[in-house]
Parts: C-alpha cells; structure tokens; sequence
C-alpha cells in the first residue's frame, strides 16, 4: 500500500467532546501539513460524532471518522485504524492532550536525521512531553540522541513517564495487537517490536500532556483487580517471556511482572498450571515458581479486599464497574 501521506495522527475517543478541540485546534496549527487525522469514536453517547462531522465540514486537512456502537478496547480500534490509515507513520494523540505547533515537522526531520541506508532497522521517533503547566513528564533520556528500543530504555536506563512518538505503518501491520476483551497492556507490542528495530529517542518536548481535574476524581473509585485481568495477565506474561536475558539487570521489575502474571492468571480464570506452562522458557518457570507463593498472597488479598467492600453501607464507596480502556 502507497501512503498518501507522511503521517497518520490517531485518536481514540470515549466521552472527550469536552476536551477534543484541543487535539484539533494543536492540528490546525501544525506547520507541517502532510498528515491526516483518524477519529475512532469508540462507542461515545455525547457530542462526539456531531463536533467531528462539524470539523471535517471546516478543515483544511483531512479528517476521517471511524466508530463503533460500543466500546471495545482500545487495542481493538489500534488494530482498525492501523489498517486505515494512510500515512507512512502512525502517530498516537490522545483525546485530551496537545502537541506544539512545531510537532510534526520536527518530527519529520528527527527521523529524516537518520541515515538513509539504516531506516530499515529503525521502527520510529519518540519525544519527551510535559503537561499543561510545562513541568516535564517523567525524566530525560541519558542521551540528546539515543539509539536504543523500548526494553532497554526502562531497564537499563531506567527511562520513565510520558513519551510520544510515531512509528512505521508497515511494522505495526506486521505487530498488531492480540484481540482481547476489555483493555490489553500495550507494551505486549511495543516490546515485540523492541525486539528487532531501534527507535531514535531525542531529548525534545513536542507533546502537551494534560492531567485533568476529572482524571483524578476518577481515581477516588477503585477498579477491581478482576477488570481486564485477562489483558493485564497477558501483558505480564508477554514480559516474563520477551525479557528475562534483563534479569541481572533489572530483577525486581521482572519478578514483579511475574508476581503480576500470577495474581491476574488467577483472577481471570486461568489455571496456575496453564499459566505455568504458557510460559516458554525456563528461567521464566523458575521466577514464576520462585514467585508463586507472593502471587497467591496477592491474589488473595484482593479477593478479601472485595470481600469488606461488599459488606460496606449502601452509599459508601465501592469498586467501578468493569469495562474498556479507551481515552
């Protein structure tokens, strides 16, 4: 498939007609203009529809709208817009937040800043953020330009927060996402591509990332451990078996992704014996055994912790029902 253009910026909306101008007003101002932007309104009951029909009616770049009747996933609308898009690269903008001006052309040039000869071994381009006021998000990259990939940017350079970047349509055609319900972690990807391509990370914010008042509130109900304990266990299954030659580096993280695995396993159903032998290499076995007692530990204070809440007074605060992640 041509591209017809450099970029496809993708949205993902659930409830954000209150906030999606901003991703539309910071597009408007871009002054690279060889992009369009795919909405996917994944199953919205306010305005959504209305102020995106309204935008591609008054813009001067391409929008398209993309939906369906119910939420489903995030990873889900990922892997139809993916297949949508027209652009050379994929680039993700949240429902919520901005980018500057000068994103996109920077964006551009970063990645025209690599050889020609060694585009094939790279995936993307990944930037810094900061929020709405201008504090950055999470730290630095030890480098102004660092080559590296997504696995060894969090364990041996201990790389956190908020980072944005796009990526080569043709890869992520070549790495969708497993189909789940609910919500799936999404480094199950981004680490399998990790795997084999490099990204150009560069000390540069480009990407506004707006923590909202509504966002925290929301965070005053809890979500039980069993919601999309499928996704997660996967999530964590996918790192025990991609990332275990980081052990000496990084043994906490990975024996805490392996006490994880075992807890959602749990919750969702699956047997510790199918959780055990889904794994598939041996020292992913032996930190699963190692870990298995924590595991149970965890998964059964959940189950207790469940427990008080169901005995509490009608009107006291309880778990949020379960459902898909889509921002």
């Amino acid at each position: 498939m041509n591209p017809e253009f450099t970029f496809t910026v993708f949205t993902c909306t659930y409830n954000r007609a209150t906030t999606l101008h901003r991703v539309y007003e910071s597009l408007s101002e871009q002054t690279f203009r060889d992009f369009e932007w795919i909405v996917f309104d994944n199953g919205s009951t306010d305005n959504t529809r209305e102020l995106v029909e309204h935008w591609i009616k008054r813009s001067a770049f391409s929008i398209r709208l993309l939906s369906w009747p119910e939420n489903t996933g995030y990873q889900n609308t990922f892997n139809a817009c993916v297949a949508e898009a027209r652009g050379a690269f994929f680039l993700n903008l949240d429902s919520d937040d901005r980018c500057v001006p000068e994103a996109l052309e920077r964006l551009h040039h970063l990645w025209n800043r690599i050889p020609e000869t060694q585009r094939d071994s790279f995936s993307g381009v990944t930037v810094l953020c900061k929020d709405q006021h201008g504090v950055l998000a999470g730290n630095r990259f030890p480098k102004e330009y660092l080559v590296s990939n997504a696995v060894e940017l969090e364990y041996r350079y201990k790389v956190h927060g908020e980072k944005w970047g796009f990526i080569r349509m043709d890869i992520l055609r070549e790495y969708p996402f497993p189909r789940v319900p609910y919500h799936v972690m999404p480094h199950v990807v981004w680490q399998q591509i990790a795997l084999k391509y490099d990204t150009l990370f560069v000390n540069e914010v480009l990407r506004i990332y707006y923590s909202d008042e509504a966002g925290e509130a929301g965070q005053l109900t809890a979500v039980s451990p069993r919601c999309n304990a499928a996704g997660k266990a996967l999530g964590q299954r996918a790192i025990l078996n991609q990332n275990m030659g980081w052990f000496f580096i990084a043994p906490w993280a990975l024996s805490k992704a392996s006490l994880q695995y075992i807890r959602f396993s749990l919750h969702s159903g699956t047997g510790l014996v199918s959780a055990y032998r889904a794994l598939d290499r041996g020292a992913a076995r032996t930190l699963f055994l190692a870990t298995l007692p924590g595991g149970i530990m965890l998964f059964i204070a959940d189950k207790l912790g469940e427990l008080r809440i169901s005995k509490r007074p009608p009107g006291g605060e309880g778990k949020a029902e379960c459902g898909p992640v889509a921002k």
